[in-house]
């Protein structure tokens, strides 16, 4: 009956792991793309500015993109914003905690 119950914590565990990595994924995903807007955005502006600058057009996409941007962001983390060196690891404890104590 113990090696039952030892399995079933292990596969739990597993379990918990696989949420919290894909959520540390999700968190990842989106540094992507707010680095992806961070270089992009800079460069539509310089074309926009070289060969049109009589409409600047390239706030369109700043504004579009950078809503998307916020709203990734505020799905990703809620509230949370503050992270230190070691946040993938705190992120991932703290997906299996929460998941542990969910099923409890």
């Amino acid at each position: 009956m113990e090696l039952k119950v030892s399995f079933m914590e292990t596969n739990e565990e597993y379990e918990r792991y696989q949420k919290a990595s894909k959520k540390v994924q999700e968190i990842k995903g989106f540094y992507s793309h707010l680095i992806a807007y961070v270089f992009v955005i800079p460069v539509t502006a310089f074309i926009n500015i070289k060969y049109t600058p009589e409409h600047y057009w390239f706030f369109y996409p700043m504004i579009g993109w950078g809503i998307g941007v916020l709203f990734h962001g505020i799905g990703v983390f809620g509230t949370d914003t503050m992270f230190s060196s070691d946040w993938e690891h705190r992120k991932i404890k703290q997906f299996m905690e929460e998941e542990k104590n969910k099923n409890k």
